[in-house]
């Protein structure tokens, strides 16, 4: 009898439950009214090694508990005949099972009932200590094969019964039915654990001439899958069978539930990678057609065995195995909470310690393709790779984890692999694995744990930790198809609050779904820099938002390998990334759009001197010289101001450059952009027009006003231009179609505004508005010269001398822009009734006010104080003075107010609080405008930026800076009272309104 030869026994460490157990234990047969088999459970139940054993699974594993009491007759029969003859019994049950003459419902009870009884026999066999390890998870992978073949033999006779599929018709339907089922990992290798979930692919040979005539062949096959799935991972009240998992298959995401062998072929020899090469080494046809099966793996034995690996597939072998040794020195070993499967020192080590070199070394000695972990070994050792006693103290270790697994998960049927969090806990495991002593089972958990690290660090001591120069403790592993829980902590640690998405991402960059990770070589170069590229994030204001935008960057990127291979080469670049990403918005949004931006880092320096508008229209011109159509102008133009627009953004982001002097740069940029493609688009529209006679080019000219004719643009600034041509009413061009010159110059502008602001495969360029023209959107697209002069001199109101006032040329014939200059300098210093300014000044800033009504000082545009005051108090001030002092004219706000000192026209004091004012609110709008886009709430801003906003202030902190502009906007609104407010009060009455 089986009970008289067991010698090892779980300890009772629940006494309570223990005797729960054994009273259910025998009352159970008085339940069933089964007299015999109350005798012989009442026998086993006094037997000196039944009663023992009984109370110590009924103390330890509710899970068995269930198990005992439910199949209490198989039970009884399992202790008295023992697990070989029960094991011998149950393959009989199984081979004797009709998948064809059974129901889908039958079929399913009972494979849950075979289980329930496969899993009791190989816990008594393991807990008894009676079958080694390796009988244990034998039986275990045994069950799964007959549970995968019989519901695969049921699922084709299920679909050749619609009548839609054909069937082989052989002895066996497998045969020849182009069914491949690869088991993969541990039921690859047959070393389940006990509560292991199951790793399938399922191919199905589309090339099988049985086939050839089936229209939606891989509709079939996934129906077939689904059933299978179904049949083995559903829960029903008789339980499940086992989890399944079929997420290893080719890009499991974009890929069917069954893949043809022609789509997976084409893929890993495209896009397959070293872990996919990694998991294939177990690869074993399960429920399968034996032909097809062997056929395909014979096809892809190239992919997973490599003769000759170049330098790229061993660097990224390489890469590989310090993700998961890059927590190497970093976490410790515990024994509390401790992943004996994950952890440091864990199985899945002892596991990669053999597969990575069988990945390097098995293409060339079919030696090592053994499939099991203790094969892998064994022949490192044969060819002396590993050290006898290294692989010895190695596979000790690998069977006394795999046992401590084995009893966590017996517990209750879990898939855990974490031992308990409390002392109590752990010392019920250690009973459970027959060890009285919890303090002797500690101290050999934690002997065993450091010889695997030990180990397996010696392995990748010639490899530099990828969290090198990061200061990361903690593993980052990114391989496989789910999400490991020590780097989800590390992830964590870092700043992200959404780790799981992070590793999920970087995970699906290896698959290769976007252009940029599709090649091995950039793979691997990603793979090297990960830990960087996440430390950089990690320390941006917001580490998830700043992730995601750089992935949707990726996403955009054409190809990878120069740039990964440029941050690789550079790490500051990574901490520029970051920056942008984390706290730069807008230009994140550009990159993201149009990652060719980026080109730009690559051929510009960020560091140099920005450029004036003569060497960077030297710059542009150079470029357009590869122009050969005229798309390729607008595309080349697009790309060069795109690029030069981010290089400055970068600069003032980075602290490099004052906002003072990057919106004179951003300014030139404009204009050279703007003076470079008006000949060009002049040109090309002459093509079909011709040119009016005796009109001087450029033939159009290009006025700017606001920001940009101020020189004062900042990120996100749109354009204020106004066109306009100088030739007689009545000239006509002379080209093939002749246009009389007013639709001539109107069709010309229209080409002009298209060319800045149309989309092309480059994207755009700027938002213009030409409201400031001549009786604005009602008004001529493009006035003549004699129309606008005028207008000007007879007819524009108030606001427009204002806008005239920052007026400026940009592009025109040289006769044109001194004519138009000497316009702006005439109507500016024109005679003007002081008081009907003073009034109609203040009575337009008042409905700005209502119409942009500021809610914190943080709109620095609007709010009373901010940059509109200071505007209107500089424009009216050089209205009111300019005719006696012609020199105060400039677009400036912030020199307008230094003129004026020097003129003795304001205190100097003032002026210069004035000036310093609008430069400080400039460079604060600049700021906000790359990070916040002006939507700034102080109370959830993120600090890194309170700070960088204090820092262009001059300021320790931000709250200094927040005091400054409180101080500072009271002395706007106080000037702009003493100034315009008090006196056009006293003109118009207590209401400025009222006199509208």
């Amino acid at each position: 009898m089986f009970l008289d030869q067991i010698e090892h026994f779980p300890e009772i460490t629940d006494t309570e439950a223990a005797r729960i157990g054994l009273e259910r234990w025998q009352e159970q047969p008085g339940l069933l009214s089964d007299q015999p088999l109350a005798d012989r459970t009442r026998f086993i139940a006094e037997h000196r090694n039944g009663g023992r054993l009984l109370q110590g699974l009924f103390a330890n594993s509710p899970y068995l508990t269930r198990l005992m009491i439910r199949d209490i007759e198989f039970a009884a029969s399992l202790l008295e005949e023992g697990p070989d003859a029960t094991e011998a019994r149950l393959k009989a049950d199984a081979d004797a099972l009709d998948p064809a003459a059974l129901s889908t419902a039958e079929l399913m009870t009972a494979l849950r009932v075979l289980k329930r009884h496969y899993s009791l026999t190989t816990a008594i066999a393991d807990i008894t200590r009676v079958w080694p390890l390796e009988r244990v998870t034998g039986a275990l992978s045994e069950l799964a094969d007959i549970a995968i073949a019989t519901a695969w033999r049921h699922a084709l006779h299920v679909q050749t019964g619609t009548g839609k599929f054909p069937a082989a018709g052989g002895d066996d339907i497998l045969d020849g039915s182009g069914v491949i089922c690869l088991g993969m990992g541990k039921l690859g290798a047959r070393e389940l654990n006990y509560s292991s979930d199951i790793d399938l692919i399922v191919f199905y040979d589309n090339e099988i001439p049985l086939y050839q005539d089936v229209d939606e062949l891989q509709k079939h096959f996934v129906t077939m899958t689904r059933l299978v799935v179904r049949m083995l991972d559903e829960r029903t009240s008789d339980g499940y069978v086992f989890r399944t998992d079929l997420r290893l298959r080719p890009d499991a995401s974009a890929m069917p539930l069954a893949v043809s062998t022609a789509a997976a072929e084409i893929y890993y020899e495209s896009q397959g990678q070293n872990w996919e090469r990694a998991a294939l080494i177990k690869a074993r046809p399960i429920g399968s057609d034996k032909q097809a099966a062997e056929e395909f793996l014979t096809r892809i034995r190239p992919f997973i065995w490599r003769k000759h690996l170049d330098f790229a597939a061993i660097e990224d072998i390489h890469s590989i195995k310090r993700q998961i040794a890059a927590h190497k020195g970093g976490t410790k070993i515990k024994v509390e909470g401790h992943n004996v499967k994950l952890g440091r020192g864990g199985i899945r080590e002892i596991e990669f310690f053999v597969q990575t070199q069988q990945l390097i070394w098995g293409g060339r000695d079919a030696r090592l393709r053994g499939m099991k972990t203790s094969e892998g070994m064994e022949a490192l050792v044969q060819l002396d790779r590993v050290k006898p006693d290294v692989a010895k103290a190695m596979m000790d270790a690998y069977r006394f984890l795999r046992t401590v697994e084995h009893r966590l998960q017996m517990v209750d049927d879990a898939q855990t692999h974490s031992l308990p969090e409390t002392t109590e806990g752990l010392a019920q495991i250690a009973g459970f694995l027959g060890i009285a002593d919890a303090d002797r089972f500690r101290r050999e958990l934690i002997h065993q744990l450091s010889t695997v690290a030990h180990h397996y660090g010696h392995l990748f001591e010639e490899s530099a930790p990828l969290s090198s120069g990061n200061e990361i403790e903690g593993s980052l592993v990114f391989t496989g198809v789910e999400n490991d829980p020590e780097t989800l902590k590390t992830l964590a640690d870092m700043g992200f609050r959404d780790p799981d998405s992070v590793a999920t991402r970087i995970r699906a960059w290896h698959h290769g779904r976007y252009r940029a990770t599709r090649s091995e070589r950039s793979r691997q170069i990603l793979t090297e820099i990960a830990p960087a590229l996440l430390s950089s994030f990690g320390q941006a204001p917001e580490p998830d938002e700043a992730f995601r935008r750089f992935d949707r960057f990726l996403e955009g990127l054409p190809a990878g390998v120069q740039l990964f291979s440029l941050f690789q080469a550079n790490p500051p670049l990574l901490a520029m990334l970051a920056d942008i990403m984390g706290m730069a918005p807008s230009l994140a949004r550009q990159l993201g759009q149009h990652p060719s931006l980026f080109e730009g880092v690559l051929t510009h320096d960020p560091s140099d001197r920005l450029g004036d508008r003569a060497s960077l229209t030297s710059e542009l011109e150079r470029d357009l010289k590869r122009a050969t159509f005229y798309e390729d102008v607008l595309d080349i133009s697009r790309r060069w101001i795109n690029d030069q627009r981010f290089l400055v953004g970068i600069q003032v982001m980075q602290g490099r450059v004052p906002a003072s002097r990057a919106a004179i740069c951003l300014s030139d940029i404009v204009d050279a952009g703007i003076s470079v493609l008006l000949p060009r688009v002049e040109a090309e529209f002459a093509k079909q027009h011709g040119r009016i006679p005796d009109c001087p080019l450029p033939a159009l000219a290009v006025i700017a006003y606001g920001k940009l004719g101020a020189r004062e643009l900042s990120a996100g600034s749109d354009l204020d231009l106004v066109f306009l041509y100088d030739a007689p009413f009545d000239a006509e061009s002379d080209g093939e179609r002749p246009l009389p010159a007013s639709t001539y110059f109107n069709r010309l502008g229209q080409r002009l505004l298209a060319a800045l602001t149309a989309q092309t495969a480059e994207g755009g360029l700027f938002e213009v508005d030409m409201r400031l023209r001549p009786n604005g959107n009602k008004g001529t697209m493009v006035p003549n010269y004699e129309g606008f002069e005028k207008y000007h001199r007879e007819d524009a109101w108030t606001w427009e001398r204002m806008a005239m006032s920052r007026a400026r040329v940009i592009a025109a014939s040289p006769p044109l822009a001194d004519k138009l200059n000497s316009l702006f300098k005439e109507v500016l210093c024109a005679p003007r009734d002081s008081d009907g300014l003073l009034r109609e000044v203040a009575v337009m800033r008042e409905r700005i006010a209502k119409e942009h009504a500021a809610t914190s000082h943080w709109q620095i545009k609007h709010w009373r104080g901010g940059l509109v005051d200071l505007e209107f108090l500089a424009q009216y001030l050089l209205l009111k003075h300019c005719r006696e002092h012609p020199d105060l004219i400039t677009g400036n706000t912030a020199d307008v107010f230094d003129r004026l000192a020097e003129k003795g026209l304001m205190d100097t004091e003032l002026a210069d609080r004035l000036s310093a004012t609008t430069r400080l609110w400039r460079a604060i709008q600049w700021v906000l405008r790359l990070t916040v886009e002006e939507k700034f709430d102080p109370e959830t801003a993120p600090e890194a930026l309170k700070t960088r906003l204090a820092k262009i202030a001059r300021v320790e902190t931000f709250e200094d800076l927040d005091r400054i502009i409180e101080k500072r906007g009271a002395d706007v609104r106080e000037a702009f009272i003493s100034l315009i407010g008090a006196p056009a009060a006293a003109l118009l009455g207590s209401d400025p309104e009222a006199q509208e």
